[in-house]
C-alpha cells in the first residue's frame, strides 16, 4: 500500500530541483502532496519538467531566492492559485567559501548570509499569512550540524546556520498559537555535488588528499556513513504529516550522530 501521509497537502519548497530539495521534492509528490518548487537554476527546473508522472501535482517557479522582489511575486502568484498552504521548506542555501577567517572576503561572508538567512527570512515572512489561513502548518528550516557544533574553515556558512537555528526557535514561539509547528533539520554529511565541492576545497587548502578529508568526514559520526537526500526527505514527511502535530521548537539531526565538525 503507497503511502500518501501528505494527501492534498501544499508544500513550498525552496530550491527544491536539484540536491537534498530534489528528494524532498519527490517524496512530497509520491506521498500525495501538491508541490510548489522554487529554484535558481533553470537547467534543474527543466529536468523536473520532463518527468511527467509529477506534472499534475507539480508547479514550478525559476528566480533568485535572494531576490526579495522575486520571493514577493512569487507568493502574490501563489496566493492566489492556491489562497493557503501547509508547509514551508526553506532549503535554499550555499556552502559558501573555505578559509580561516582572517582571509575571508566581505563579499563572501555577505552572500552566504544573504543566501542561507535572508532568504528565508523572505520566504517565510510571506507565507506565513498562508500558513495562518490553514489555521496549522508547518514551516521546516534545513540547517546543518555546523549550525550545532561549528565548522572550522567554514565560518560564514556555520554562521548561517547558528542563524537558522535561532530564527526556528524563535518562530516557534510566535506561531504556536496558530497551531503553526517550526523545527529545524541538520543534515550530516551528504552525499552529493555539494560535498564534493567542499571536500575538494578543503584537501587543496590544508594541502592533503581528498580520500583523507573524505574519511575524516565520515569519521565525524558514530555510524561513519554517508547521509543521502532520502533520509533527509522521510524527516521531511514526517514534519509535514499529522504524525507530528505537537512536535515544534525542535532541532533534529539526521547525521548518523555526528560528534564534531573538525
Amino acid at each position: 500500500m503507497r503511502n500518501k501521509s501528505l494527501k492534498n497537502k501544499k508544500i513550498v519548497i525552496s530550491a527544491g530541483a536539484s540536491g537534498i530539495g530534489l528528494a524532498i521534492t519527490k517524496t512530497c509528490l509520491e506521498r500525495g502532496a501538491t508541490v510548489l518548487v522554487t529554484d535558481i537554476d533553470k537547467k534543474f527546473i527543466n529536468k523536473l519538467k520532463k518527468i511527467p508522472s509529477y506534472k499534475k501535482n507539480l508547479f514550478l517557479y525559476n528566480f533568485d531566492a535572494a531576490n526579495e522582489n522575486d520571493v514577493s511575486n512569487f507568493f502574490k502568484s501563489i496566493s492566489i492559485k492556491f489562497k493557503k498552504i501547509d508547509c514551508l521548506i526553506n532549503n535554499v542555501g550555499i556552502a559558501g567559501p573555505t578559509g580561516t577567517l582572517e582571509k575571508l572576503t566581505s563579499k563572501d561572508w555577505e552572500q552566504t548570509l544573504k543566501t542561507n538567512v535572508i532568504s528565508h527570512f523572505y520566504f517565510t515572512k510571506l507565507a506565513i499569512p498562508l500558513l495562518k489561513k490553514n489555521k496549522s502548518g508547518s514551516i521546516i528550516n534545513i540547517s546543518s550540524g555546523a549550525g550545532v557544533l561549528g565548522f572550522p574553515l567554514r565560518s560564514p556558512y556555520a554562521a548561517s546556520k547558528w542563524a537558522v537555528i535561532g530564527i526556528t526557535k524563535t518562530l516557534a514561539m510566535e506561531l504556536g498559537k496558530y497551531k503553526i509547528r517550526v523545527n529545524a533539520i541538520c543534515p550530516g554529511t551528504i552525499k552529493g555535488n555539494r560535498m564534493v565541492k567542499v571536500i575538494k576545497n578543503k584537501a587543496k587548502f590544508l594541502k592533503v588528499s581528498e580520500k583523507k578529508v573524505e574519511n575524516d568526514f565520515l569519521n565525524m559520526s558514530s555510524m561513519k556513513s554517508w547521509i543521502y537526500g532520502d533520509d533527509v526527505a522521510k524527516m521531511c514527511a514526517f514534519l509535514i504529516s499529522n504524525d507530528s502535530e505537537r512536535i515544534s521548537g525542535q532541532v533534529i539531526g539526521v547525521n548518523g550522530n555526528e560528534l564534531r565538525l573538525d
